[in-house]
């Protein structure tokens, strides 16, 4: 799975991330991440941009600092 992204890092990513780079500040697997996904449970909101899974990057920001930057 590889180290998790800092909320700093995060803060510097572009406005919409994959899935899987989203699952990595989560520091969670990917197939975790897609089931999720699939599931309506992915912890912010996933967005269909260019036929592929987004995240939001605002989105994951404000949902790792209300969880005071620990992963899900």
């Amino acid at each position: 799975m590889g180290e998790p992204a800092t909320l700093d890092e995060v803060r510097r990513w572009p406005a919409l991330v994959s899935l899987t780079q989203a699952a990595r500040a989560l520091n969670i697997s990917r197939t975790t991440a897609f089931t999720l996904a699939a599931q309506s449970r992915f912890p912010v909101t996933v967005v269909r941009a260019l036929g592929q899974q987004r995240v939001r990057t605002a989105d994951l920001i404000r949902y790792l600092e209300a969880d005071g930057g620990e992963s899900a």
